[in-house]
């Protein structure tokens, strides 16, 4: 990666739906040598995908967008858990983490009840030992990560 890749991913950091001709005009490329940039980021698995970052607050799909702290059980792996929290609907994302918890998932529930249903799942299909839950009441700001 050299200093346009790094210049490139930070603006599709900020806009993932720019086109390959503006991205080009800001980095002062052709949109065809913009374009081959990215594609061979994401064939190099630099870009794993594009993510959508919607406010709780102005989803229109309702529902509860939770984060939840995990535990694992001694007798779970991380490759076993990651295999079945990858079956569970409703999750979005889930980082392994270091400190208190092993993994932090970000997940959708329609109401409390389906949130206690996944909080289940997750304890009996995916080797959960502990979790602690906290429910996205809004999203005070959004600050894109750069490379």
């Amino acid at each position: 990666m050299d200093r346009l890749d790094r210049e490139i991913l930070g603006i599709l950091q900020q806009d993932a739906r720019i086109s390959y001709r503006d991205l080009g005009v800001r980095v002062g490329l052709s949109a065809n040598a913009t374009a081959d940039r990215v594609r061979r980021m994401r064939r190099d698995g630099v870009i794993r995908g594009f993510t959508v970052v919607v406010d709780p607050a102005a989803d229109t799909r309702g529902g509860l967008v939770v984060f939840i702290d995990l535990t694992l059980r001694q007798d779970t792996t991380n490759e076993e858990f990651e295999q079945q929290v990858a079956k569970l609907p409703g999750i979005t994302e889930v980082v392994h983490v270091t400190g208190e918890y092993d993994y932090l998932v970000r997940a959708r529930a329609a109401d409390p009840a389906a949130l206690d249903g996944l909080l289940r799942r997750l304890k009996r299909d995916a080797g959960v030992a502990q979790s602690s839950t906290r429910i996205a009441l809004r999203a005070a700001g959004h600050r894109p990560a750069h490379p």
